[in-house]
C-alpha cells in the first residue's frame, strides 16, 4: 500500500462484525500508534512513511476479528486526556468514567485544606491516577483485590507522575482501617451475571470478569460495601462518588439513604442514562 488512505481502506475492509463508523475508529488508532499518522494523514493521501516499520497487519485484523480489544493491541487507551497502560487484566476505562472524575474535580477544585481520597477497586488506576493530577492538593488512596491489577496502575501513575498509594485491599473484607476521608469514589463490579448475554464478545472474552460482574440476588452488593466504609471512614461533610448500573439507579440511591447518607443524588450520563450516585456523610 503506497498511501495512508489506501492502507486504511484495505484495513478497514478487511475487518468484520464491526459497525463502519467503529471499524474506522479503530484502524485511525492503529494507523496512529503504529505509523504516527493522523486522521488528516489518512484524507490526504499521505505516503506511509518508511520508518517505523509497519506491523504484521494481516495479525492485526485477525486478532480484531477474534474481537481482541484495539486497546490491547496497542496496549494503551486515552482517558482525560492522558495515555493509560491497560491489559487483560483491568477494564478498559470508558468515556462515562472521564463523567465521574469531571463530577469530582468540580467539587473539590477550590479545596485548599485536607483531602484524603480513596478509589476502592482501582483497576488501571485511572480514576486515582487522573485524580491526583487534576487535584495536586489530593493525597491518594487507591485499593483493588487483584495483584496484576495493581501492577498495571503502579505503572500508570509512575509513567503518568501522579502520587498514589495502592493497596491491596478488599472492600467486602475490610479489616482494620483507621484512615479518615474527605472522599470517597468507586466504580466497582455492577453488571449481574444475567445481563452477560447481552454484552460484547469482546468485553466477555477479554476483560476481567471479576472488574464487571456481581450476582443476581445480591447486584448492590459493593454500593452496600462502600457506603458501610464510608459512614466508618468519611469525615461528616465527605462524600461518596460511585459510578452504578442504570438499572438501579433509585435503589442505588437508597442504599445510600437507608445508612444515613444525606443531599443523594443521581446524575445522568452523556447517554442520559442514570450513571452516577453522590451521597454526602
Amino acid at each position: 500500500m503506497s498511501t495512508a488512505k489506501s492502507l486504511f481502506d484495505s484495513l478497514v475492509g478487511q475487518l468484520e462484525g464491526y459497525r463502519p463508523e467503529e471499524a474506522r475508529a479503530i484502524v485511525f488508532l492503529l494507523l496512529e500508534h503504529y505509523l504516527l499518522l493522523r486522521r488528516t494523514d489518512v484524507v490526504a493521501g499521505k505516503p506511509i512513511p518508511t520508518n517505523p516499520p509497519q506491523p504484521d497487519w494481516a495479525e492485526l485484523v485477525r486478532r480484531l476479528n477474534s474481537h481482541e480489544p484495539v486497546q490491547h493491541l496497542i496496549g494503551t487507551t486515552e482517558f482525560c486526556g492522558l495515555e493509560f497502560q491497560v491489559s487483560p487484566a483491568v477494564l478498559i476505562p470508558r468515556p462515562e468514567t472521564e463523567e465521574l472524575i469531571r463530577l469530582i474535580v468540580r467539587d473539590y477544585a477550590e479545596t485548599t485544606g485536607q483531602l484524603n481520597l480513596i478509589d476502592i477497586g482501582t483497576g488501571s488506576g485511572c480514576i486515582a491516577v487522573t485524580l491526583a493530577r487534576f487535584l495536586p492538593q489530593a493525597s491518594v488512596v487507591a485499593w483493588d483485590l487483584s495483584a496484576e491489577a495493581l501492577e498495571v496502575a503502579r505503572l500508570n501513575a509512575r509513567t503518568l507522575l501522579a502520587d498514589v498509594e495502592f493497596e491491596q485491599r478488599d472492600i467486602l473484607n475490610v479489616g482494620e482501617e483507621n484512615r479518615r476521608f474527605e472522599c470517597v469514589v468507586s466504580n466497582p463490579p455492577y453488571v449481574t451475571l444475567s445481563e452477560a448475554e447481552h454484552m460484547e464478545t469482546n468485553v466477555l472474552r477479554y476483560e476481567p470478569h471479576l472488574a464487571l460482574f456481581v450476582e443476581d440476588q445480591d447486584p448492590l452488593l459493593f454500593y452496600k460495601a462502600v457506603a458501610d466504609f464510608g459512614q466508618q471512614h468519611l469525615i461528616t461533610g465527605g462524600a461518596c462518588y460511585v459510578e452504578i448500573n442504570e438499572r438501579f439507579g433509585p435503589q442505588t440511591q437508597q442504599v445510600f439513604e437507608e445508612r444515613g447518607y444525606h443531599n443523594v443524588q443521581i446524575f445522568k450520563d452523556i447517554h442520559g442514562k442514570e450513571r452516577f450516585v453522590k451521597a454526602v456523610k
